[in-house]
């Protein structure tokens, strides 16, 4: 706990601290972005994001087998790039008009969870499955993965348990394929969790254990009853290490994608990243991937709900993940679930602090009036979370960040990253956009 004198100190040291204490809407450039030749060395580099992407591959038989809906894709999990040029000239008529192209990284379409979690989720369970199966000796690296769905490895896996603290799509994720896999998993979930998701989880199988408060809560009585355990292993989103190596992957999709539609990255054609964020996990590994693979040349950006800007107060005292935003007096409380987070990640935050060009933070009033807008122009639904990104370009430019860096925006790509909503049950979905229309009738 900071006392009123600490926290008055760091108001002084940054002023922006005072709006962000009283929820108001805040913009916030970096001023520890390093360039990519003068970064401090990771953990991680890019040939662990390769490594990872050979994982997924190797999966890529058993996701054929297990969910007959990746036999089109031949197992690859992966969500389209859309561009939204409808919704961009409805947002041009009443703010700063978007220069360049505007698209949206649709990860609500991935198949199976329907988030960006499963990125991340999907991928820690993995590799931690095929450890446990190739030190057992059933599976060899040459095998056909397609042989985890069977009986066999279904009994193996159900000697060990998996658990994770989630607000929500970590914890569909992390359930589902846990779950599929055989092993007995537990969703330890927080109050602001919806009620769908957790109906969801325990219709897979999955025991789901909620706890009043919020995700920190959560996620520490979680852990601490997971590792009390020798059989059972926790999924840990405040500092994981693999949760954070599966999100790079999609840098390398993305720009696959990028590269199919002919659309051009360098110092001419700059690339912005908007993203939602939460403990900062999912955004901080896909900027990590971006920088990889385009160096200075992407910018990457992160938005938060105003009353629970966790990575951006971790950043702007300095405290990283040791203080949370009750610290400074905000109650942590938002409509959007999967960015309801009061402390970030210990790993990831720690990576993004040289590496993210800014922190942008929206009401959750604004979040529902995109999710209408999105769905009256483009027909695309999102969950209200995953529509924070759309407001990047607007309030991107209304920094000097473009003046500062003398960047061509005209030639520029913007990336909204949409992180979920395709398993949202059509009845919240219709209560979703009726809350956006009613908020667009009162501008």
């Amino acid at each position: 706990m900071y006392s009123k004198n600490k926290i008055e100190s760091f108001v002084n040291h940054s002023p922006i601290l005072e709006n962000i204490s009283k929820a108001k809407p805040v913009s916030w450039l970096n001023p520890d972005l390093k360039s990519m030749g003068k970064t401090p060395e990771f953990s991680i580099d890019k040939e662990d994001m390769r490594e990872a992407e050979q994982l997924w591959e190797r999966f890529a038989p058993f996701f054929v087998k297990a969910f007959p809906e990746t036999e089109i894709t031949q197992g690859i999990l992966e969500s389209p790039l859309r561009e939204i040029p409808v919704l961009q000239s409805l947002l041009n008529e009443n703010k700063v008009d978007i220069k360049g192209r505007l698209f949206l990284k649709c990860d609500n379409e991935l198949p199976i969870a329907g988030s960006i979690k499963a990125r991340g989720g999907f991928f820690e369970i993995m590799r931690y499955a095929e450890e446990l199966a190739l030190k057992s000796g059933y599976l060899k690296k040459g095998d056909d993965y397609s042989v985890l769905t069977s009986s066999t490895f279904k009994t193996f896996f159900r000697r060990y348990k998996i658990g994770v603290g989630s607000t929500g799509n970590l914890g569909l994720s992390i359930g589902i394929i846990s779950a599929k896999l055989g092993f007995e998993v537990t969703v330890y979930v927080s109050s602001d969790a919806k009620r769908w998701k957790k109906d969801l989880l325990r219709d897979k199988g999955v025991t789901v254990v909620e706890f009043e408060g919020d995700f920190s809560k959560a996620i520490f009585a979680g852990r601490e009853k997971t590792k009390a355990d020798p059989n059972a292993y926790f999924v840990d989103d405040e500092d994981s290490q693999d949760l954070f190596l599966g999100y790079t992957i999609g840098a390398l999709r993305i720009a696959q994608q990028l590269k199919t539609q002919n659309i051009t990255v360098d110092a001419k054609h700059p690339l912005f990243v908007y993203s939602p964020c939460g403990v900062g996990g999912s955004p901080g590994g896909t900027a990590f991937g971006l920088k990889q693979i385009y160096g200075d040349n992407v910018h990457c950006f992160f938005v938060e709900p105003t009353h629970c800007p966790a990575v951006l107060t971790g950043l702007v005292t300095g405290e990283m993940s040791n203080i949370s935003v009750q610290d400074i007096g905000l109650d942590n409380k938002t409509e959007a679930d999967g960015l309801a987070v009061g402390r970030p990640s210990h790993f990831a935050t720690k990576i993004s602090k040289h590496l993210i060009s800014g922190i942008f933070t929206i009401e959750d009033a604004h979040l529902f009036r995109l999710l209408a807008q999105l769905k009256d122009t483009e027909n695309i639904f999102l969950e209200p979370s995953a529509t924070a990104g759309l407001i990047g370009p607007q309030l991107m430019q209304k920094t000097n960040y473009a003046k500062t860096h003398q960047l061509n925006l005209e030639n520029a790509t913007h990336i909204a990253w949409a992180t979920g909503g395709d398993l949202v049950p059509a009845d919240e979905r219709h209560l979703f956009y009726e809350r956006g229309s009613q908020q667009l009738s009162l501008i």
